[in-house]
């Protein structure tokens, strides 16, 4: 079945055969007879390119069917998958030296998603595309890591005064660094997301249920497959799910962990009140990646009717002409929608529309004195970006893009 529908393009269906983590004899015939048919290697390209899939694309034809493929356009995926390996073997480097450096000033520090995702999803450093460092730390720890950023050359991306910067520790969970020479771009947690948008996990839970694995002969701190299952979710969500490689890594992860003790995942999105983020996650790998997923968790998952709804909101938009990218109304939509109680769809109004952002902070700088009119600036400024008919749709994410606001 094709879950995007009658006349889907042969390129989306050929990439999405492509994306899979495993292929086996069926599939790699199904490629092959996908690449012989009347492909527009351009759009193929772009697409992949699009959704950070072009390592992996490469990788599936150079290996299955590379005689069927214009040499100029393997020449071009050639290229680029190994000028990606160049950069993740340097990014892979850096985090190495990072981790020792947190380790021998007694800092515990989980690296998360980037090299580490690409090695225990993947197996394989050059298959997945990634472009920052991601490491999780513990909120206290949080001065004496930027101390050692700044003694080894990371700035902060934002300059900010100290009030600034307090409150986003505060309201955003995360602070975010670049080598001033190299150009390595550093995010570092302590939650997994703005407060509104916030995993609610507990951290204590999470750091307790951590594994030692071996990533490139050094012993390092690794999520669970259950808990790592929740917060790839959570990211394509908190994301809206504009990037196809978002789901081939919750795919990945769930194909490479067949004992996933499957009772804990359920139990804990319960718990958290987050079961329509995982399903959704879940629901999206396994129709368009046709992922195994145990009887009683996919009946729990279609046993949820939001969610199918939800899915199509994502294919919709996942390999549109406009980049897969959702307008802040639709992105704002899929966030509520996979909120399942009122107390968190206020929540997330609240903190998207009301505490100050970056943007605040860079228009201007208050002495800690005049601090509370930043929270009277931000809606201020919102109404002058979105008509007043269009409010009550629009303001709340116009921080939803995340990477900025």
């Amino acid at each position: 079945m094709n879950p995007l529908g009658a006349g889907t393009r042969p390129e989306i269906t050929l990439l999405l055969s492509s994306s899979r983590v495993t292929i086996d004899p069926k599939h790699a015939h199904r490629i092959r007879e996908l690449s012989q048919n009347n492909i527009d290697w351009d759009y193929l390209l772009s697409l992949a390119g699009r959704h950070g899939l072009m390592p992996l694309l490469f990788h599936r034809l150079n290996s299955i069917c590379h005689e069927a493929v214009p040499s100029s356009i393997l020449s071009r995926l050639k290229n680029h998958f190994n000028a990606n390996l160049g950069y993740n073997r340097f990014l892979t480097g850096e985090l190495l030296k990072l981790l020792n450096l947190f380790e021998n000033h007694g800092i515990p520090a989980v690296p998360f998603k980037g090299p580490v995702l690409a090695s225990s999803i993947y197996g394989d450093l050059s298959l997945r595309q990634f472009s920052d460092l991601d490491i999780l730390i513990h909120k206290q720890e949080f001065n004496k890591v930027k101390g050692l950023l700044l003694s080894h050359g990371y700035l902060p991306i934002y300059q900010l005064n100290n009030p600034q910067e307090a409150a986003s520790i505060r309201l955003r969970g995360q602070f975010h660094f670049r080598q001033e020479k190299t150009g390595v771009d550093l995010e570092m947690f302590w939650e997994f997301g703005p407060k509104g948008l916030s995993f609610p996990v507990n951290l204590h839970h999470l750091w307790k249920r951590l594994e030692k694995v071996s990533f490139f002969g050094k012993e390092i701190l690794a999520f669970s497959p259950e808990d790592l299952l929740h917060i790839l979710c959570f990211h394509g969500y908190k994301h809206a799910w504009e990037g196809l490689g978002w789901i081939c890594d919750v795919a990945g992860l769930i194909r490479n962990h067949r004992e996933m003790d499957w009772n804990l995942v359920i139990e804990e999105a319960s718990r958290l009140g987050t079961e329509r983020i995982l399903f959704l996650g879940l629901y999206l790998a396994k129709n368009l990646l046709d992922i195994d997923l145990p009887d009683y968790v996919l009946q729990k998952v279609q046993s949820d009717t939001k969610i199918k709804s939800l899915a199509w909101m994502v294919y919709r938009h996942l390999f549109s002409g406009r980049n897969g990218s959702l307008g802040n109304v639709e992105r704002s939509f899929l966030h509520l929608r996979s909120l399942k109680t009122l107390w968190k769809r206020f929540q997330y109004f609240y903190y998207v529309a009301i505490p100050p952002s970056f943007v605040e902070f860079e228009i201007l700088k208050l002495p800690s004195s005049l601090f509370f009119l930043y929270y009277l600036i931000r809606p201020f400024r919102l109404l002058g970006k979105y008509s007043v008919s269009r409010l009550i749709n629009s303001f709340p994410v116009a921080t939803a893009s995340i990477s900025k606001e």
